[in-house]
């Protein structure tokens, strides 16, 4: 029986104190919060907001083109993309709506859009 004994518990894999444990366990919680700060980092990368008045030209189907603003408007801050966080509208007319008795046309003003504020990167 004593010989079985010794037998099975030198088949046992050698039993580490608990100092070394507990420095295995810091030591791989260590590389799995700096993996995931990694993988956190590359997702969210940091972008910054600028504020200003661009306007937006009139795209290919008559609608305003605000990503163009907005990248046009990052670009005078420094940075190389942008999306447009806040829009502004205005009417702009000719200066025949300002006849006396005149009748204003469909054509004598128009809506100008403006991205005043973006999220660049």
């Amino acid at each position: 029986m004593g010989k079985l004994f010794d037998k099975s518990l030198s088949a046992l894999p050698s039993l580490k104190s608990t100092g070394e444990t507990l420095d295995g366990l810091n030591t791989r919680a260590k590389d799995a919060v700096k993996g995931a700060g990694d993988a956190l980092s590359r997702v969210a990368k940091p972008g910054s907001m600028v504020s200003g008045r661009v306007f937006c030209p009139g795209g290919a189907n008559g609608t305003p083109d605000c990503k163009a603003a907005a990248d046009t408007l990052c670009q005078s801050k420094g940075y190389k993309a942008g999306k447009s966080l806040n829009t502004d509208s205005a009417e702009k007319c000719s200066a025949k709506v300002l006849i006396p008795g005149r009748q204003r046309k469909p054509d004598d003003c128009r809506t100008d859009n403006y991205v005043t504020s973006a999220l660049c990167q």
